[in-house]
């Protein structure tokens, strides 16, 4: 890079600090990722430009960074969409990150990693906190992992040390290039024939792929037996009676990048505004529950026996959440988590 590129980008860092900094004198409560909406830039550009936190830019394939995070103890993990927001407590244990796809595979800490857009990662402090962040092609946030006080200090130290990249640069954003896809099924007598010959829930997706059709689109042409639409304040009404029950879930939440599993009880619920909460001491969950436009209960043959979920999608058929009872691959589904989603049906499900 030559002199005058080096001026030219301090001057664009320079410009996007200022008008970052006029945003939020005006509008102080506003989180970064509604800033980089209204700025016109992405989430990961204001984090380069360091607007309103220190940050470091992290060399490295995002996998080869991904492996090493179980060196630093427990942490907390976070990941989310526009209307869902899933933290949980642990450490990453049982690391698999070599390819296009990763997992992590610890007690707490669940994870399936879809590394093809992964490109950005950043060790952030913002008001004390410390944060290593990864962002995809697009500067859209996909995973972050924050310090705790259970975390190894000095693992930390050392990582971002021998990760950190000198200088400062304002990345990149590309479009993100959505998959081909239809919102009707072409053949739904061809789709409920493969639904009905599934044996793994984790073949779902690639039968959605084999059909071109949207995960909605799908729902929509299974019949009632598969997939039925229920109550919009399904989410929130499963999430009360797995609290009172004592009844262990299984709580999904995904953007582009990521997939982040909660396994087990929730406790403590708390609605503050649009958002409902569960506030545990290892799982934290933010539903935008005004967000919500539509809620199913789907029901999937597998080896095990039938699973069944709830699905809450935006209008436009984004997926927000998924709910499952907690089983493992090799175990039925639980008995109460299948009769409590069948309380909401309206018609009998396939069994």
């Amino acid at each position: 890079m030559n002199e005058q590129q080096t001026q030219d980008g301090q001057q664009t860092l320079d410009a996007l600090r200022a008008r970052h900094d006029a945003l939020v004198a005006s509008e102080p409560k506003m989180r970064i990722r509604e800033r980089a909406r209204r700025l016109g830039a992405s989430e990961a550009q204001l984090v380069a430009a360091g607007c309103g936190l220190e940050s470091t830019e992290l060399e490295g394939k995002p996998q080869a960074l991904f492996r090493e995070l179980g060196t630093l103890g427990p942490v907390m993990a976070l990941s989310r969409n526009d209307w869902c927001v899933h933290e949980r407590h642990g450490s990453y244990e049982d690391i698999q990150a070599d390819g296009m796809i990763g997992v992590v595979l610890g007690p707490d800490i669940d994870l399936r990693m879809f590394f093809a857009g992964w490109k950005y990662a950043y060790a952030v402090i913002e008001n004390d906190r410390h944060s290593i962040q990864f962002f995809d092609k697009e500067g859209v946030a996909i995973h972050k992992v924050y310090r705790t006080e259970g975390t190894n200090a000095q693992a930390w130290d050392d990582f971002v040390a021998r990760h950190a990249r000198p200088g400062e640069t304002l990345p990149a954003s590309e479009a993100f290039v959505p998959l081909e896809e239809s919102d009707e099924a072409e053949d739904p007598a061809a789709l409920r024939a493969q639904w009905l010959a599934l044996k793994d829930t984790h073949d779902f997706f690639p039968m959605l792929r084999k059909f071109r059709v949207s995960r909605l689109g799908a729902l929509r042409a299974a019949g009632e037996d598969l997939a039925q639409p229920v109550g919009r304040d399904a989410a929130e009404s499963i999430l009360r009676q797995a609290a009172e029950t004592g009844l262990s879930i299984m709580c999904f939440v995904a953007n582009r990048g990521i997939v982040q599993i909660h396994t087990g009880p929730v406790q403590r619920l708390l609605r503050t505004g649009p958002w409902f909460n569960v506030l545990d001491p290892s799982f934290n969950l933010h539903l935008d529950t005004e967000a919500i436009d539509e809620c199913w209960v789907v029901n999937k043959p597998t080896s095990d026996g039938w699973v069944t979920s709830l699905e809450a999608f935006t209008a436009d058929g984004e997926l927000i959440v998924q709910f499952f009872g907690a089983r493992k691959p090799g175990t039925p589904e639980l008995t109460q988590w299948r009769q409590l989603l069948i309380g909401l049906c309206g018609t009998a499900l396939a069994a």
